[in-house]
């Protein structure tokens, strides 16, 4: 059978797709609610209630999906993830009522939940120790591809066929895309028919740990929490992972309420963050592998760019809060979110410079589910916090976060496999 060069990064192609439509699926609801709660006579209550629902939801499918994905693959785990999420958000399209949004953004956080465990395992599969930050920050940057391109495509829907039929057309997305997914992904790099036999042994061998941890470890959920490296990945998530979602869940309301944007607006001003996220997921990736290609070890490279992103992050955080104009507003936005994928990027690959290939999904879910938890616990306190449309304390916050999220990966300790005498 003819082999294909260089088929890790169609691999990795078709997971940042899947992340795009991820969150298509996700910021629609965003996008489209100064016009849903205007016809179905709901508010920003209601919405933050919907929003931790989904989020429950997300946080029980990200520790669920991580241990299917290592029981049963990463090809049979994204089918089942994007099947779900693409059904939830489809019957959108019956909603009524707060009770009836929230029950199906159950359903998609599930679904859309299993696309992070997945990829950070497909990325531990088909990429060696050096291109990992970089595998992640392509999977990251369709994150942001997928929030630039929503605002304008749900508005642009939203205007010509209604919000109802909107939710049935970007559902059929995750459909399309199973097709070249079951095509494409036959197996791990090991024995896909596909792969150049020169392609596995790059792969295989940048995979290899030093001689004394080849003994391969593979502990259980007990075990694996017993580890300071584990509980470092977990706190590290907990503190970042809401200073993405305030903006992924807030910014079109913020623009709506600040700044008395409506649906059209949103969709012409919502999308420019992202596009610094985008080069931060991207550009993470690239600077922790060329540290590694110049020698540096994975402890010191991992560290100095989750620590620029976050040295990005707080200072925009606190300029933010100042921004007098939407265009100053979604720029400092933009700077944040750069910094966050920079630094994201890494702390998501800090599973597979851990634990081995049979781990790293559990442990990317467990992390994933203690994200979700820090996420609820802020969005939240948002209504609070912006009443009297004040978000200044919104973007306070966020900067609060950022020092906690150094602290814990600095307590981790080194970034080196975890050994099973250290238990």
């Amino acid at each position: 059978m003819k082999t294909m060069k260089g088929l890790r990064w169609l691999v990795i192609t078709l997971v940042a797709i899947a992340t795009i439509i991820n969150y298509i699926d996700r910021s629609a609801l965003a996008v489209m609610w100064p016009g849903i709660a205007a016809e179905l006579g709901m508010d920003k209550r209601d919405y933050a209630n919907i929003i931790t629902v989904f989020l429950i939801g997300y946080a029980v499918g990200q520790s669920l999906f991580g241990k299917l994905f290592d029981a049963l693959g990463t090809r049979v785990g994204f089918l089942l993830s994007i099947a779900v999420w693409s059904i939830s958000i489809g019957l959108h399209f019956v909603a009524r009522s707060a009770l009836s949004f929230s029950l199906f953004r159950v359903m998609l956080g599930v679904g859309e939940a299993g696309n992070w465990p997945g990829a950070t395992k497909a990325i531990a599969e088909w990429f060696p120790v050096r291109e990992r930050a970089l595998g992640q920050g392509i999977f990251g940057a369709g994150a942001s591809v997928g929030s630039i391109i929503a605002p304008p495509l749900v508005a642009f829907l939203y205007a010509y066929v209604g919000w109802k039929t909107t939710f049935i057309l970007i559902g059929a997305l995750g459909f399309i895309w199973i097709v070249p997914w079951l095509i494409i992904y036959k197996s791990g790099p090991d024995t896909h028919p596909w792969i150049s036999e020169e392609e596995r042994q790059y792969i295989l061998s940048g995979q290899q740990r030093p001689a004394e941890a080849k003994a391969e470890y593979v502990p259980t959920w007990s075990q694996l929490l017993r580890h300071r490296q584990s509980w470092s990945v977990i706190a590290a998530r907990f503190f970042i992972d809401p200073i993405w979602w305030l903006f992924v869940g807030w910014l079109p309301l913020y623009l709506n309420e600040k700044f008395h944007f409506d649906v059209k607006q949103i969709g012409l001003f919502a999308w420019v963050p992202y596009v610094g996220a985008g080069i931060g997921a991207l550009g993470g990736g690239w600077l922790c592998g060329l540290l590694l290609q110049r020698g540096w070890s994975v402890n010191a490279a991992r560290k100095l760019v989750i620590a620029l992103g976050l040295a990005v992050m707080f200072p925009a955080l606190i300029l933010s809060a100042m921004a007098a104009t939407p265009l100053l507003a979604v720029i400092s936005i933009g700077v944040i979110l750069f910094g966050f994928q920079a630094a994201i990027t890494n702390i998501q690959t800090l599973p597979s410079d851990f634990y081995s290939g049979k781990t790293v999904g559990s442990l990317a879910g467990i992390s994933g589910t203690s994200a979700v938890i820090g996420v609820i616990v802020c969005m939240q306190l948002v209504p609070e916090l912006t009443a009297g449309g004040n978000y200044t304390p919104f973007f306070v916050l966020g900067a609060v976060l950022v020092p906690l999220v150094y602290l814990a990966i600095w307590l981790g300790g080194p970034v080196v496999p975890v050994k099973e005498k250290q238990a």
